[in-house]
């Protein structure tokens, strides 16, 4: 694809609800794919396209490092709304990879151990998708706080589009409870975001939800969010 300049759509999209920016992204990306790591706004994600219909391919990353209650949520959504989560998985199983780089990588170069899990995998994952939908928000991270509800992935080679990047966490739980989304049992123990076992802690009274992730670490992203690159763009389709 040709990376594109969707300045003047993501302003347009500014003002649509997440559902229809689903909508919009389903009729014009006949290959759209939707990446969920299982948390609250993934469930949201996924119950708003099935509530719609909309032909989405649904994946996740499963870096074999998963919570119990993550692998549980993940046959929870496929039985409640009839679709496959299909699971994209790194080249190496965990024990390949304490083989090739040395035991517990995520504590020694915890980058590095995203990259190979994740980051490599998600690549791989997109191939031959015209675009893909995170659940991203603004609020989240410093990194995600410019992201534009439609954007050029130049990482990746396609459009990206994150239609929840208005909302509060207070209003993904919202929407969770109105709609009885299926979410994960970690977030009823004081869990914030829910990624890996090693990498993930509880988080305290007062703590930002993130807080807990790569606890004591300089580190609040595993990658898949980062621009890495910059590209000339174009003038956006019609």
């Amino acid at each position: 694809m040709i990376a594109t300049d969707f300045t003047d759509v993501a302003e347009q999209l500014e003002e649509l609800s997440p559902e229809q920016i689903l909508v919009w992204a389903s009729e014009r990306y006949p290959r759209l794919s939707l990446a969920t790591g299982f948390g609250a706004e993934g469930g949201v994600l996924i119950d708003m396209a099935a509530r719609h219909g909309l032909p989405i391919d649904l994946f996740t990353l499963d870096t074999g490092l998963l919570f119990p209650e993550t692998y549980a949520l993940w046959q929870r959504l496929e039985e409640r709304y009839a679709v496959t989560i299909r699971a994209v998985r790194p080249a190496q199983t965990v024990d390949e990879q304490a083989t090739s780089h040395g035991d517990r990588l995520w504590a020694r170069e915890p980058d590095r151990c995203c990259a190979l899990r994740k980051v490599a995998p998600l690549a791989e994952a997109l191939r031959g998708s015209d675009a893909w939908i995170t659940a991203i928000r603004r609020d989240q991270t410093p990194t995600r706080a410019t992201a534009r509800h439609v954007e050029w992935d130049a990482t990746n080679g396609l459009v990206k589009v994150n239609p929840l990047l208005r909302w509060s966490a207070d209003a993904v739980w919202a929407y969770v409870k109105a709609h009885d989304v299926p979410y994960n049992a970690l977030y009823d123990a004081s869990y914030g975001s829910i990624g890996c076992v090693p990498c993930t802690t509880p988080v305290g009274p007062g703590e930002d939800s993130r807080a807990g992730r790569w606890r004591t670490r300089e580190k609040n992203e595993c990658g898949l969010h980062i621009r890495l690159q910059t590209v000339e763009l174009r003038s956006a389709p019609r």
